[in-house]
C-alpha cells in the first residue's frame, strides 16, 4: 500500500488536463488508481478526506503541505481551532433533539486514518464524508445502498441540521474548506479543479440564510448553510426566518475546549437574524470558502452590512486563495 500511495503521489504531479465531460472523481480515480471502479473511487475519497482531517500522511506527495482540520492554525489573520468540535470539548453535536458533546476521535484517533480507514470500529463521521464528497465530485460508481462497494450518501439531508449547534464563523468554515483543497492538491489535482471544488463548497455552505438547496438528488432541497454567524456573508436570496438564532456552543470539557465556546453561566447569542451553526450527528463539519489560512488557505471576504453581501465575491476570494497556495 505504501508503494501504491507513493506512486499515486508521483503520478499526480504529471496529470493532463481533465476533459470537460469527465467528473473530477472519475478523472482522478483513473489517473491515480488506474481503474475507475467503485472501490477505487472510495479509496480516492478516503485518501483526500483523511488527509484533509489529519494532514499529510502519504509519502511522498507532490510537496504541498496540509496541516489538517484537527490542527490549530490561522485563517485570514484569525486563530482557528476546530479540534474541540471533534473531541468532545464542546457540546456542539446534534443528537437529533439537542446539542451534546461527542468524541469522534475515540476509536483510534489518527492511527486508523493513516491506514486509510475511517476508524478502528464502526463510525459514521468519516464514512459519511467520503460518501458526501463522492456525490459533490461526481463519482459515477457510487451505489444506491449502504451495502454497495462505494455507497451513495447515507447521512442527514440537511447540513445545517447536522452543524447547527457549532456556531461556526467564516474563518472556521474557511479553514475547513482550505484543508480540503490542499488535500486534493497534495495528490496532484490540478489547480483549476481544486478551485472548482472550493467554489462548489463555498457556494453551497458559506452563506448564511441560504434558501433550501438540493445536494443529494434523492433527498431534495434542504437547508444547507453551515456558516451562519455574524461574520458570514448573507445569501442574496436570504431566508433567515428558516434558521433559528445562532448560539455559541457550551463548554463540555474545559481542558479539551481550549478556550473555545462559552460556559453555562455566560452563554451568548451570536448573529443577527442569522442562525445556529454546526455539529455532527455522526457526521461533522463541512465547509465554506472565504479567507486566508496561515500554513493553509485564502483571502476572505469581510461581511458587509445588509443582506446584499456579494456571494460571488466570497466564492471568488476563496478560489483566488486556493490558486495562490497551489501555485
Amino acid at each position: 500500500m505504501l508503494f501504491k500511495l507513493a506512486t499515486l503521489a508521483l503520478v499526480g504531479s504529471a496529470l493532463a488536463q481533465r476533459p470537460a465531460n469527465t467528473s473530477i472523481c472519475d478523472y482522478y480515480t483513473t489517473a491515480l488508481l488506474k481503474d475507475n471502479t467503485a472501490a477505487n473511487q472510495a479509496t480516492l475519497l478516503t485518501l483526500v478526506v483523511n488527509t484533509a482531517v489529519i494532514g499529510n500522511y502519504t509519502m511522498p506527495n507532490v510537496g504541498i503541505h496540509v496541516p489538517g482540520i484537527l490542527a490549530a492554525g490561522t485563517y485570514n489573520g484569525t486563530m482557528v481551532n476546530l479540534l474541540p468540535y471533534f473531541d468532545g470539548g464542546l457540546a456542539s453535536s446534534n443528537n437529533g433533539t439537542a446539542a451534546v458533546a461527542m468524541n469522534f476521535l475515540d476509536d483510534g484517533g489518527a492511527v486508523p486514518l493513516m491506514m486509510n480507514k475511517p476508524a478502528n470500529g464502526t463510525t459514521y463521521l468519516l464514512t459519511h464524508l467520503y460518501q458526501y464528497f463522492g456525490v459533490l465530485l461526481g463519482c459515477s460508481m457510487q451505489g444506491p445502498s449502504a451495502t454497495s462497494a462505494f455507497p451513495s450518501y447515507q447521512g442527514e439531508a440537511s447540513q445545517y441540521s447536522v452543524h447547527k449547534y457549532m456556531d461556526l464563523s467564516a474563518a472556521e468554515v474557511g479553514y475547513f474548506i482550505t484543508q480540503v483543497g490542499l488535500a486534493a492538491a497534495s495528490f496532484g489535482v490540478a489547480t483549476a479543479d481544486v478551485t472548482a471544488v472550493g467554489m462548489a463548497l463555498g457556494s453551497l455552505f458559506d452563506y448564511s440564510c441560504a434558501p433550501p438547496t438540493t445536494v443529494i438528488p434523492a433527498q431534495g432541497p434542504q437547508l444547507q448553510a453551515i456558516c451562519i454567524d455574524s461574520t458570514c456573508p448573507v445569501s442574496p436570496n436570504a431566508t433567515c426566518a428558516a434558521y433559528p438564532m445562532a448560539m455559541e456552543p457550551l463548554v463540555a470539557n474545559a481542558s479539551l475546549a481550549m478556550g473555545e465556546g462559552v460556559n453555562s453561566t455566560s452563554s451568548m447569542m451570536s448573529g443577527s437574524a442569522t442562525a445556529s451553526m454546526m455539529s455532527g450527528s455522526a457526521t461533522a463539519t463541512m465547509m465554506s470558502g472565504s479567507g486566508t489560512a496561515t500554513g493553509t488557505m485564502m483571502p476572505s471576504v469581510t461581511a458587509a452590512s445588509g443582506a446584499g453581501k456579494s456571494v460571488a465575491g466570497g466564492v471568488m476570494a476563496a478560489a483566488a486563495g486556493l490558486v495562490a497556495l497551489v501555485l
